[in-house]
């Protein structure tokens, strides 16, 4: 049998990303996926029984990343055919009475919104908004190196890490630094004034599914906060999540790398013989399939990963938009719906506590606000993520429905079908997920930089055997910057390559 230079299993944003570096680095690449579909959390897919024409997200409608990550900054999605769009209004937090937090793409409009909080809003993200690049960077690195962190804010094409490029990062490491620790313990409620503008940043921190307040989820707010206001928005790929997908595997084989869906991987016999295996998915599926290749002590540190809380979701078909009592709100692809600060605090222990909360933190997404392609006539999909503890096998539909109803009367009516994934179901469709977690792995501060150990690399697990999924840093979401940062390792240990290959159309 041949021997491949790497094998990836996984087939979500980083494990694509490790194969598209390695293929343009001139090796040959194959990459196994256990499910029919290709894309991980960035798929988007037909609901038969809820609609025979309509496509929904299977993870995230939305994605900041996809623009602002230092993987698809030098990938380049829109130079690929990728049609990014962002609403007017990136985000919104509905609260109760004739009341909403408004997130514009406009910072100045934003600040003007929340009257009182207006300057306290501009000073906190507007400063982390102008040095995006920066904070990104900081964000999206390995957590481990100087070299890891200026990989993100280099010239397209560029490889080089500079002294010029450390000094551009202190004062925004510093800005960030201060406004983490503020936005995460106990002084966070001193900034702001207003319920509105406390409410509008805690539906962003509570992305994580962490107690509140937190520094993970501080961390959160903070990055995608200000990405609100920077160039691309919380950008929405036009046609869904697939079109990130689909744009990295035709890269991949156009440089020689094959793909093979329903693959599935439970055994280092499954595996076709390779110098390098780069696994996109969680430490306890390297375990069962690579384990007797691991060392004893990081054995044992991986088996310690601690997985998080969980999020069920609810797909909607609805006749209409969702008709929320504060209009402004409908013009947002993104609604944190959770009351108030205290109100979403509130959900997020009883989570944390093993309970399902009366008034759950629900995000929700109508990516029709920003591509009309998803438009069926008036009928449009909605998808919703409840937040719920781990391995919970409730039907959240009536709890979610009822929470959206709270602040859009009249909602029910235009609903013309759902359909629930509980959490407990969830890594049916992602193996990824498992009892819901959608972080795959608990989104602590401590879990964030020691993820999914505390090991000097928390890439290579053992010789030739890598993890480039959203169990290593930076972390969850669609960004790519774990397989890039893996399969850099790869290349340099496997294969004497130095330097990162040009990715660029």
């Amino acid at each position: 049998m041949t021997l491949l230079d790497a094998v990836v299993v996984g087939s979500g944003p980083n494990g694509l990303a490790a194969a598209v570096t390695l293929a343009r680095a001139g090796l040959g690449v194959r990459v196994l996926e256990a499910q029919p579909t290709v894309g991980g959390g960035a798929r988007t897919l037909a609901i038969p029984e809820l609609a025979r024409d309509m496509l929904f997200d299977l993870c995230s409608a939305v994605h900041p990343m996809a623009w602002a990550s230092p993987f698809f900054r030098e990938f380049d999605l829109p130079a690929r055919g990728v049609e990014l769009v962002a609403p007017e209004v990136a985000y919104a937090q509905p609260m109760d009475g004739d009341r909403a937090g408004l997130a514009f793409r406009d910072l100045a409009r934003t600040a003007d919104r929340l009257g009182p909080d207006g300057g306290a809003w501009r000073d906190l993200l507007g400063p982390l908004a102008a040095d995006w690049r920066q904070v990104t960077a900081l964000a999206m690195g390995d957590k481990r190196t100087v070299r890891g962190m200026l990989e993100g804010v280099r010239g397209a094409g560029g490889h080089t890490v500079t002294a010029s490029g450390l000094a551009s990062m202190v004062r925004p490491s510093l800005r960030f630094a201060a406004a983490l620790l503020e936005q995460g313990g106990p002084r966070w409620d001193r900034r702001f004034l207003t319920e509105e503008a406390k409410a509008l940043l805690t539906g962003v921190a509570a992305h994580n599914i962490t107690p509140l307040p937190a520094l993970s989820g501080a961390g959160t707010a903070l990055l995608l906060g200000a990405l609100a206001h920077a160039d691309g928005g919380w950008a929405v790929p036009v046609g869904g999540s697939q079109a990130i997908t689909d744009a990295m595997v035709r890269d991949l084989e156009a440089h020689g790398g094959t793909v093979e869906a329903g693959r599935r991987v439970d055994s280092w016999s499954d595996l076709p013989p390779a110098r390098a295996v780069l696994f996109d998915t969680t430490p306890s599926t390297v375990l069962r399939v690579a384990g007797d290749r691991i060392r004893s002590g990081r054995h044992a540190a991986l088996r310690r990963f601690r997985h998080g809380n969980a999020a069920a979701k609810v797909d909607f078909v609805l006749d209409g938009p969702v008709p929320w009592r504060v209009p402004d709100v409908g013009r947002a692809s993104t609604v944190h719906v959770g009351g108030t600060r205290a109100e979403m605090v509130a959900a997020e222990d009883s989570v944390a506590h093993g309970l399902h909360a009366d008034h759950p933190v629900v995000l929700v997404s109508d990516p029709s606000v920003a591509d009309l392609s998803r438009l069926r006539g008036s009928a449009r999909p909605l998808w919703a993520y409840a937040h719920v503890p781990a391995g919970s096998t409730q039907d959240i539909t009536e709890a979610v429905t009822r929470q959206i109803e709270r602040f859009a009367p009249g909602f029910r009516d235009v609903v013309v079908g759902s359909r629930c994934l509980p959490a407990a179901q969830m890594e049916r469709h992602n193996q990824n997920y498992l009892g819901g977690d959608i972080s795959a792995g608990a989104a602590t501060m401590w879990q964030m930089v020691a993820r999914p150990t505390l090991a000097p690399d928390p890439y290579q697990v053992a010789e030739g055997l890598y993890l480039c999924s959203a169990s290593t840093p930076p972390g969850p979401g669609v960004h790519g910057m774990g397989g890039w940062h893996a399969a850099r390792r790869a290349l340099l240990r496997e294969f004497d390559v130095r330097s990162l290959p040009d990715l660029r159309p």
